[in-house]
């Protein structure tokens, strides 16, 4: 046997070794291990509002190398004895800034399951406050929609080339890693930090596609997850911008008749094919002579674009053509296309230094171009697919299959996440829904097969959940969230005239024809 170490040695020899194991720690362990320094947000929100910045690594697969910030924010809201943990917020994009999601969240959970969490919000890395990313663009290279024309696609190879080149050479070294897998990751880490096993998660839109990726890589860490309006995972990116298209001409149908059974009050047809020729005539005389919207020039390819979301809700769609038409005819109209689902700019918090102006635009494209490989570099097959999807889809379909940056981005780092698994999941979703139509929320719980649909026929508008308990969908939510037990079958609610109004004005960012990068 061997002799037992003395104190004396036995102690020397701790003190040799401490350092050794420390230094051969896991860096991903010290980040896990960070203790945030939490401190009040900003004056001129609640005291309880809090914030802080860790640190998380730029590449995950060199975890001891460069790091970046990570801006967190919490409201305590769990009480003792009743606590389950934490629920994580994402409000969609990519390029949505999430930091003051809790203090929106507050106003809308009921009280029985705020008293089971802690209220988490996040700016993902390179958005807002966690080490924004800019390319340097401007305003016009910002506009995305564009229409495919022979005269004008070499000017649009121009722009997606001009874009691709500048966001590399502004992010040489960072480009490569802000990608939703990388934001999965961080959102482990931020689950680590604060104390947890486990995370829930509300995600909205593109926050669908995150949550679903962070629920395929962890799928022990992944607690309750609610997903609303949410990506179909086997079409990201270019099918999700795709879809757009594909998705707005039932909607269309669905305007058309919906017209023509108010022919009296509107005067654009008393037959769908007549509400068809009227829209088509609008476009086609906003083509010979563009229509003066307060000094801007709408022709017919600027209405196409402004009105695709709009035909999913048929009132705002009438109302706009209609509108449309008198200033058509030089009647003095303002605001010609005003949106309904539009919400304020983000809320910026008064001491905080502003992201730069094309941080919403330079996260969109370098998250789905650097997503997937799943584009292609030649700029002809652009050209080949839009001719031949403004043919199938003529409301969009040019605009949607036109050449973006990513014919011209590098390699991704890493392969796309495919998401196919068991884990149980609330995804939640509107039949008329204009960034994620309902094919693409179908594509998602396909994906998911452990999870239960709540599905809102008829619904309308880009997100469901409002916390409204008088609602059928969110008092599914909120069954779930607060005793964790999916519905034993998917779950067919009726839409409510005040479905969703919460969300699509405060949270998810909605279509409009400003020069501005696509959302989900």
């Amino acid at each position: 046997m061997a002799p037992l170490l003395t104190g004396g040695v036995a102690a020397a020899l701790v003190a040799t070794l401490a350092p050794t194991q420390a230094s051969a720690a896991e860096p991903r362990q010290r980040a896990e291990q960070q203790k945030p320094a939490w401190h009040r947000c900003d004056r001129s929100l609640p005291t309880a509002f809090q914030c802080a910045t860790i640190k998380v690594p730029l590449d995950y697969s060199r975890p001891d190398g460069k790091t970046v910030k990570l801006a967190i924010s919490r409201m305590k809201t769990g009480v003792p004895g009743k606590k389950r943990g934490a629920l994580l917020f994402n409000p969609g994009g990519p390029g949505g800034e999430g930091l003051d999601m809790p203090v929106m969240m507050k106003e809308m959970l009921p009280k029985n399951v705020r008293e089971q969490y802690d209220l988490v919000g996040f700016d993902p890395r390179g958005v807002g406050r966690s080490s924004p990313v800019t390319c340097g663009l401007t305003a016009k290279e910002q506009n995305s929609e564009r229409p495919y024309k022979t005269t004008t696609f070499s000017q649009d190879v121009k722009w997606a080339r001009t874009v691709a080149d500048k966001c590399r050479a502004k992010n040489v070294d960072t480009l490569p890693y802000i990608t939703t897998r990388n934001t999965a990751r961080d959102m482990d880490v931020i689950r680590a930090v604060l104390g947890e096993k486990k995370i829930s998660y509300l995600g909205y839109s593109y926050g669908t596609y995150l949550g679903a990726v962070y629920a395929q890589m962890f799928p022990g860490r992944t607690d309750r997850f609610v997903l609303d309006s949410s990506v179909d995972p086997a079409r990201v990116w270019r099918g999700m911008i795709q879809i757009w298209a594909e998705g707005t001409e039932p909607a269309f149908t669905r305007w058309t008749k919906w017209a023509a059974q108010r022919h009296r009050t509107y005067k654009l047809g008393d037959t769908p094919a007549k509400v068809r020729k009227s829209f088509w005539d609008l476009i086609a005389r906003a083509d010979r002579t563009p229509i003066d919207d307060g000094g801007q020039k709408l022709d017919g390819d600027d209405i196409r674009a402004a009105l695709r979301a709009q035909f999913f809700s048929p009132e705002s769609a009438t109302e706009s053509v209609v509108q449309l038409k008198k200033a058509a005819a030089g009647h003095r109209v303002s605001h010609l296309l005003a949106t309904p689902d539009g919400r304020p700019e983000p809320r910026r918090f008064a001491a905080a230094a502003q992201p730069p102006a094309d941080n919403g635009s330079a996260v969109f494209w370098t998250v789905v171009c650097g997503d997937t490989a799943a584009w292609s570099r030649d700029p002809e097959q652009y050209r080949r697919d839009a001719v031949r999807d403004k043919a199938k889809y003529p409301l969009y379909g040019d605009f949607a299959s036109n050449i973006t940056p990513c014919a011209f981005w590098n390699e991704p780092s890493e392969p796309a996440t495919t998401v196919d698994n068991n884990v149980g999941l609330l995804t939640v979703q509107n039949q008329w829904d204009s960034q994620t139509p309902l094919a693409s929320g179908l594509g998602m719980h396909r994906a998911l097969k452990g999870s239960r649909m709540v599905y809102v026929k008829g619904g309308e508008g880009h997100g469901v959940y409002s916390g409204d308990p008088r609602v059928c969908a969110d008092r599914a939510v909120n069954a779930y969230l607060n005793n964790g037990k999916l519905p034993a079958q998917d779950v067919t609610c009726k839409p409510s005239g005040r479905q969703g109004a919460g969300v699509k004005q405060r949270i998810l960012p909605a279509p409009q024809h400003t020069p501005a990068p696509p959302r989900f």
